[in-house]
């Protein structure tokens, strides 16, 4: 008796814990994640926001639901201008794919459309990811990652988006971060005739950052759309954007409308749900195409867009360090041109030893406090120069990481004597060039190339020596240009989209500059800006194997075999020739 009260209490205890088990499988997600939700909005429906959890306290990384290892990860990469709709197609996803029905009570958000955050974020404008874990129940067989970009080419300008890009670039060197992708997918309005200089730019620097072997796997997400063909696909032909193509020669797409995911579902006294139940029907069909289509791209690994992360900085890195430079030796020529000019009005000063007093621009080193911006600087302690800003820390150990030091060698990329990484220190300060009007003696001038020389100099060894000043300043800037031209040549063999500024545009930028500060002999320093434009466009042609001018084959043929400008020295010493007394 016993023990049969025994076995069947024990049958009941296994039947009743089945019982539960079954019950809990019945529980479907959406009812499962609304327990878990934050109310936001009531209505009909009412809104809620998806709890999420973060990977960890510096990860860019948020989880919904526990993480499954064992089910494969699918991960899409959303672009969009500001107000193209891209924050609801992504909550429209969600909703697809945790199940949520027209009839339901309940709509979800994943990202809100007006902060561009989810409930766990305290920042706006950065770069997230968003993992949706599979479970059983879900509309999708997979997990799904959504890499979420903030919106581009609004009222902030041409400065933000390129900020975006930076933060895009960032993203995908994060350690132990993202490691592959599947499809790259940039969300347009149906309407749009043609692209914006902001979305061809971003289009283009996005994509720079992108091996070859990604092109397949972008796609266009299409929103605000109808039964009509969208009007944006020709002007995405006609922008060249690389992409996949379907049979008939278009891009790859997929239309969506939106409009009814939070429209008011209870028919009340109004006709309209049921309209709002058909676009909210064909949403689901078009979600289903979208995901299954999904279902049959071939990841594409992130190791070669790490690489053209990693040789574009690189590159960067050198442009930038260009600037200063090119500043520099520009008032080195301008002082050098106003020496001469000076030595040539005092010819018989000169020959009858006599002082004489002048005035010529110079370059002042001073220092830039980055403590209250709490940014840092790599400066080089023997050239006195910053050779990258920002950069990211203080830790001097580490600085062969800095962009400018190559890794390989640890050297400098950037500085003019290619000093190695012990040489470098990440500052709170970063050196800054001031331009300034000094009284110099012809007697000062003499003694201090004396000095440096070690001995008795006549007047046409001074402007030899002055010359020669300029030609190692101008030399160390062709290198520069020369190495920026190698880093082109690569990025061509494996970037999908080369950079929207080549070195051409670059210094275009810097005369632009110039002619915006207006600072102290400008006028001089644009001329001069101009003809090194000049020899970027020979480096440029060099790059792209095309044909050179005579007179830039000349100046090419001209240099020697540790890259001198013999053209150059051979017309500053027949200038010293005529300006000096026989």
């Amino acid at each position: 008796m016993c023990f049969s009260f025994n076995c069947d209490s024990k049958f009941v205890k296994k039947k009743m814990a089945s019982s539960r088990t079954q019950e809990r499988s019945k529980i479907k997600p959406p009812q499962k994640y609304l327990k878990e939700s934050i109310l936001v909005e009531r209505g009909e429906p009412s809104v809620y926001a998806l709890k999420l959890k973060k990977e960890s306290e510096t990860s860019p990384k948020y989880h919904l639901g526990k993480e499954n290892l064992q089910i494969a990860n699918k991960v899409i990469m959303m672009m969009g201008a500001s107000g193209s709709g891209k924050t609801t197609l992504i909550n429209g996803m969600i909703n697809y794919i945790l199940g949520v029905q027209w009839g339901d009570e309940f709509r979800f958000k994943l990202i809100d459309e007006v902060t561009g955050r989810n409930q766990a974020e305290s920042q706006t404008s950065e770069v997230r990811a968003y993992v949706v874990n599979y479970q059983e129940g879900l509309k999708i067989p997979c997990s799904l990652t959504f890499v979420d970009t903030p919106g581009f080419g609004d009222t902030r300008g041409i400065e933000q988006d390129k900020k975006l890009v930076e933060k895009i670039r960032e993203f995908f060197s994060i350690p132990g971060g993202i490691d592959h992708i599947d499809c790259v997918c940039f969300v347009v309005k149906a309407s749009t005739n043609r692209l914006t200089a902001a979305e061809k730019y971003v289009f283009d620097s996005v994509l720079s950052i992108f091996g070859k072997d990604i092109k397949e796997n972008i796609q266009f997400l299409i929103t605000f759309a109808d039964s009509q063909t969208p009007l944006v696909l020709e002007a995405i032909k006609t922008a060249d954007v690389p992409c996949a193509k379907d049979g008939k020669g278009n891009p790859v797409h997929f239309k969506f409308n939106n409009s009814a995911l939070f429209a008011n579902n209870v028919m009340g006294d109004r006709e309209s749900p049921n309209f709002d139940e058909m676009f909210w029907k064909m949403g689901i069909i078009s979600m289903k195409t979208y995901f299954d289509s999904l279902s049959k791209l071939n990841a594409r690994s992130l190791t070669l867009t790490k690489e053209v992360l990693r040789e574009r900085k690189e590159l960067e890195t050198v442009v930038q360090g260009l600037l200063p430079q090119i500043k520099t030796g520009l008032v080195k020529l301008e002082e050098l041109k106003e020496t001469e000019q000076v030595l040539d009005q005092h010819k018989a000063d000169m020959a009858a030893n006599r002082d004489f007093e002048y005035e010529i621009p110079v370059t002042v080193k001073v220092k830039q406090d980055l403590s209250g911006a709490h940014q840092y600087a790599t400066n080089c302690k023997n050239c006195k120069v910053t050779c990258h800003y920002p950069c990211w820390g203080t830790w001097d150990r580490l600085n062969r990481l800095c962009s400018a030091i190559s890794f390989f060698s640890g050297k400098c990329n950037v500085c003019p004597s290619k000093c190695s990484a012990s040489d470098h220190h990440n500052q709170n300060y970063q050196f800054k060039d001031e331009i300034r009007k000094e009284k110099k003696t012809y007697a000062e001038l003499k003694k201090k190339y004396e000095h440096a020389y070690h001995g008795v100099m006549t007047a046409e060894q001074l402007i030899w020596h002055l010359s020669q000043e300029y030609i190692k300043v101008r030399e160390n800037l062709f290198e520069n240009i020369e190495r920026a031209s190698q880093s082109l040549r690569r990025l061509e063999e494996i970037a999908l989209k080369p950079n929207p500024l080549s070195t051409p545009e670059y210094i275009d930028m810097l005369i632009a500059s110039e002619e915006e500060e207006c600072k102290l002999g400008y006028q001089k320093r644009i001329q001069l800006l101009k003809e090194v434009k000049k020899e970027a466009e020979i480096i440029q042609k060099i790059a792209k194997k095309e044909a050179l001018l005579p007179e830039e084959e000349e100046m090419m043929s001209e240099r020697g075999d540790k890259g001198k400008f013999r053209l150059i020295a051979r017309y500053w010493k027949r200038r010293a020739m005529n300006i000096l007394p026989k």
